[in-house]
């Protein structure tokens, strides 16, 4: 983004009160209701294993935490795996590894089919790109003690459990292309990974890229400085599906970035940043998610869309539902936030953020959104910026910019501010199972 740095909720209920493990001479029930009984002819050794550490699982993949969950070095990582999963570790000597960086393993990859990458403990520089159409999920391996029972997984201080990081330190200097800094990127080709400049951006592009990207459990971090450099992204998700659970951001400019014709989902997940930390061209929701400031400059969100011409029936956006905004905890000491940070500022006249049931702290300023920059003094109505529910000493929305929407119960159900009214289906590449 080329820019100077300036209450209740219903679990989805899941289909069965217990799933079935089987092996060839036991059969295990785990039950989501915590109750666990194990059949068993022999006390198989892996099997009992998994079964033990699954009992108390909440806030965490009924799908994938056999898979994910550490075992001891004489039992296999992929035990409980789907099929086919490959493992990458960065200890070479490691006998179950079959890569030893995550890129190389998504490379060896056909560019359709589903694949599934478990991803073993540690701290990975590197960059990854995904560009194939095909399903993918990454997978962060987890602790074994990793039961977190009835809280959310996100968590912005050291505590959190996630072994995995992928980091780098680029950023954006003179002539570059945003995309150029990011850690992560799903996007179908180079030309669809571009951001560009301006209300505009880079050029729209006939290609759609992957379906279905799903990542677990991983930290994701541009650890360029520790202060807004410049722009230094942590994801650029354009022309493409994808949802992340259980994840961290982390920069200070532009961490997060849903691009042109992409449409994101986040979960239990905390974005750590300072200037414009959402920004994005897409259609992005953010659940249940923590916005930890570093700092303050600019907005927290700066989203542009695009008009029904070009796109019909968009709902180009970012839309932020059962979440928190607060000071992030590995903020500068002497650093200011109180009264100092502003929920979004429009990167074009065509901008929507919607804001529901969140907790806002100190940190927001009264007036909420605040106009771009002095070249556009102004937040102009066709812009669609508004609250509903919003709490914590920041969410007095009495002294908001006049052009805000201040939103009634009425409001969000006749506009449909749901996952399904905002991406316009019940998204099949979101996994509604995931408990937090």
């Amino acid at each position: 983004m080329n820019r100077k740095l300036s209450a209740a909720r219903t679990i989805p209920p899941v289909d069965k009160s217990r799933s079935r493990w089987a092996a060839s001479n036991e059969t295990v029930f785990i039950s989501y209701t915590r109750r666990l009984i194990i059949l068993s002819n022999s006390m198989h050794r892996p099997s009992f294993y998994l079964a033990m550490q699954f009992s108390f699982v909440h806030a965490l993949s009924p799908t994938y935490y056999n898979c994910q969950v550490e075992k001891p070095q004489s039992i296999s990582p992929l035990l409980g795996c789907p099929t086919n999963t490959i493992f990458v570790s960065q200890d070479v000597s490691n006998p179950y590894a079959t890569f030893n960086s995550i890129q190389s393993a998504i490379e060896s990859l056909p560019g359709e089919g589903a694949a599934t990458i478990l991803i073993g403990a540690g701290s990975y520089h590197e960059t990854v790109n995904i560009s194939r159409n095909g399903p993918l999920t990454l997978l962060g391996q987890l602790p074994a003690n990793a039961t977190l029972a009835a809280k959310p997984f996100a968590n912005p201080t050291s505590a959190n459990m996630n072994l995995v990081q992928i980091w780098n330190n680029n950023f954006v200097m003179s002539g570059q292309d945003d995309a150029s800094s990011a850690v992560l990127t799903v996007a179908p080709n180079l030309a669809a990974a571009l951001i560009g400049a301006g209300p505009t951006g880079a050029p729209l592009q006939p290609v759609f890229g992957n379906v279905n990207f799903k990542a677990y459990n991983i930290d994701i971090q541009n650890r360029a400085a520790n202060f807004a450099i410049s722009q230094a992204l942590a994801t650029d998700i354009s022309y493409a599906n994808a949802s992340f659970y259980g994840c961290s951001f982390a920069s200070f400019q532009d961490t997060w970035y849903t691009g042109r014709n992409a449409s994101t989902y986040m979960v239990d997940s905390v974005v750590f940043g300072q200037t414009d930390y959402l920004f994005g061209f897409g259609t992005a929701w953010f659940q249940n998610t923590i916005f930890a400031n570093r700092a303050c400059g600019g907005g927290l969100v700066a989203w542009k869309g695009t008009n029904l011409t070009d796109a019909p029936r968009n709902r180009y956006g970012a839309y932020i539902s059962d979440s928190k905004i607060i000071r992030s905890p590995d903020a500068n000491a002497t650093t200011v936030t109180t009264n100092s940070c502003f929920l979004g500022r429009p990167w074009n006249d065509l901008a929507v953020t919607v804001f529901l049931s969140t907790f806002m702290d100190q940190s927001i300023r009264s007036a909420g959104f605040e106009p771009f920059n002095s070249a556009r003094p102004a937040i102009l109505n066709t812009t669609f910026y508004a609250e509903f529910n919003s709490s914590g000493p920041g969410g007095n929305t009495a002294g908001r910019v006049s052009v805000e929407h201040i939103l009634t119960a009425a409001d969000v159900k006749a506009q449909d501010f749901t996952v399904d009214g905002v991406f316009l289906e019940h998204p099949k590449w979101i996994d509604f199972e995931y408990l937090f």
